[in-house]
């Protein structure tokens, strides 16, 4: 099986994703926050062990994000031959990905404690969160956006102002209706057709005259 890199470049073996695996199903089963002991006892190894792999328990729960965010990633294209079709597939993978992310319940469970710990002394957890979650997948997804730009395809002036307006027409409410308790339940299908449907409104606002045509031919 491929390890897919974390955002600081590192790879987790199975056994580590196995334990940061077990930290979001603990996440999720009880609502916040978890202990080494818990860990290790779920994931059936010493804490010796995940204190070796990760430091302490921020550590633990930096990978954890880290993990999670892994899983947001644009489709693969080549950048010196970036044309319309693979700008639009690429984008869709990205959007597809992400939505899956900020529905699923790990991934609302995590934010919740987050949220929670946010005005909490002491607690890091809302600085780990912004700087492997959302930072994180910022610049895994501006790349493709230069790109873009570069090929003729995409014209605007400030990359981090395109990727926010792409991310909000993707998530649109629904990463606060998760996260207040709608019981929205987005099927792989539902995903994917709203995933095409952000892109293309994007391409619309962002888009230049060589991306219309291109994008008329792929809907066709």
């Amino acid at each position: 099986m491929t390890t897919p890199p974390d955002p600081a470049g590192e790879t987790f073996t199975e056994r580590q994703q196995a334990v940061l695996d077990t930290v979001l199903a603990l996440m999720v089963e009880q609502g916040g926050d978890v202990t080494m002991t818990a860990v290790a006892r779920r994931a059936s190894c010493s804490k010796e062990s995940l204190y070796k792999w990760f430091g302490d328990r921020d550590g633990l729960l930096t990978a954890t994000v880290r993990w999670q965010a892994s899983k947001v990633r644009a489709g693969n294209y080549d950048r010196t031959r970036l044309d319309i079709l693979a700008l639009r597939d690429s984008l869709i993978r990205f959007a597809a990905n992400w939505l899956g992310v900020i529905s699923s319940p790990t991934s609302v469970a995590l934010n919740r404690f987050a949220i929670s710990q946010a005005g909490t002394r002491g607690s890091n957890l809302g600085a780990i969160m912004l700087a492997n979650g959302r930072f994180a997948i910022g610049e895994r997804l501006k790349p493709l956006l230069d790109a873009g730009r570069e090929a003729g395809l995409l014209d605007f002036d400030d990359t981090e102002t395109a990727f926010r307006t792409f991310i909000g027409l993707v998530g649109r409410d629904v990463q606060i209706r998760v996260l207040l308790g709608d019981r929205l339940s987005l099927s792989p299908s539902e995903i994917e057709r709203d995933a095409a449907r952000a892109t293309d409104q994007f391409l619309t606002l962002c888009g230049t005259e060589k991306t219309g045509p291109g994008r008329n031919q792929t809907n066709a």
